[in-house]
């Protein structure tokens, strides 16, 4: 009976460190918000787009805009977060599908690289202050 007590308290204690871990799992937000991203050299000059990046159900969303944010180009079909400095944005965009993967420079600022040819510059979008 000691036997199938401690066996019992061994898999609650094992079931209990693997629920642990998993609530560990929930990735950094940083990227969340609005940024914008100027591209540069590419075939039709530099691009800058507006990034529009949410978190649903422990995943991340977003929508690509013109620079003013008024015309909505394309959405983002899959991102990565290979980790909390990185994160990699795979989209349709002028008949391409193209990634752009863009790494933590600063606070609010992030550098990388539009399908590992073009150098991509960001900043974050702050909220108006008159909006608050």
């Amino acid at each position: 009976m000691k036997r199938i007590t401690t066996i019992f308290a061994g898999l609650f204690f094992m079931l209990l460190s693997f629920s642990a871990k998993a609530q560990t799992a929930v990735k950094n937000d940083y990227f969340i918000g609005k940024w914008n991203v100027m591209i540069a050299g590419t075939p039709n000059g530099d691009a800058t787009l507006l990034f529009d990046l949410t978190r649903k159900d422990n995943g991340v969303n977003g929508t690509i805009s013109d620079s003013t944010g008024q015309t909505e180009l394309s959405k983002i079909e899959k991102i990565e977060e290979p980790d909390d400095k990185s994160i990699v944005l795979y989209f349709h965009i002028e008949g391409y599908d193209v990634n752009l993967r863009l790494e933590k420079k600063d606070a609010d600022k992030v550098e990388g690289s539009l399908m590992g040819m073009f150098d991509a510059k960001g900043e974050r979008v702050k909220a108006d202050a008159k909006a608050k």
